[in-house]
């Protein structure tokens, strides 16, 4: 005699599908049918962003620093100690990414926040010196080209931490790439200086330097609103 068919036959279903028991429940005793936590996939997502964004701003900091070596060119070195500054802060990112703590993170944001604050501070001591004891400009072209490669370097790697920011809600990362693209503004302030120096108008340098720090200031504050706004929540 033929057995009956399996209730989930009917329904067009494997039986084996209504035999296993399937947890969903964190913690519980079941499996994820291969799906990674959440917690586990924004973790990676940060990791990523961070490390691609500081490989980026390595390679940037050392074409700079070559660069620097065959000039002597003193706002370059000034625009590449912005831009380690700026790659550093991929430490205290990555570790707080690593830990998946959201308070570690918002800590993050605010060394972030204050790195912007600190480079801005610089850029305008720097360009006040200026002003007040203007020095020669010697190395133009390759003073250009060294503004340049922090531009496109600095430029990059704020867009890759903006949109994974935005994809992964973090706003240290939000932050981060609000630094970066404020950096990128200090590199193309070097591409400004060399050009308008070449045309015989070298106060415009320090100029152009005050300009930019109110630039960096004003990323200050809307990066400090966006992580004050994220932790109030």
């Amino acid at each position: 005699m033929t057995a009956p068919p399996h209730p989930a036959e009917q329904a067009g279903r494997s039986p084996a599908l209504d035999d296993h028991p399937h947890e969903h429940e964190d913690g519980g005793g079941g499996h994820s049918h291969g799906l990674v936590h959440e917690s586990i996939r924004r973790s990676r997502g940060g990791l990523r962003a961070v490390g691609l964004a500081l490989l980026i701003l390595g390679l940037t900091s050392v074409a700079q620093a070559a660069i620097f070596i065959a000039t002597g060119s003193v706002a370059l070195l000034a625009d590449l100690i912005h831009n380690v500054g700026d790659a550093a802060t991929a430490i205290p990112l990555g570790i707080a990414f690593a830990l998946r703590s959201a308070r570690a993170e918002r800590l993050a944001g605010l060394a972030v926040v204050a790195a912007i604050f600190i480079s801005a501070c610089v850029a305008g001591y720097e360009s006040v010196v200026r002003l007040i004891d203007p020095e020669p400009v010697d190395h133009l072209a390759a003073l250009a080209a060294g503004g340049a490669i922090g531009f496109a370097g600095n430029w990059w790697a704020a867009l890759i931490r903006a949109r994974a920011g935005r994809r992964l809600e973090s706003p240290a990362l939000i932050a981060d790439g609000a630094h970066a693209r404020a950096d990128a503004y200090v590199s193309l302030a070097v591409v400004a200086s060399a050009g308008v120096v070449a045309v015989g108008v070298p106060m415009a340098d320090p100029l152009i330097g005050l300009a930019i720090t109110l630039v960096i200031l004003r990323i200050t504050w809307q990066s400090w609103a966006t992580v004050r706004g994220h932790h109030d929540r």
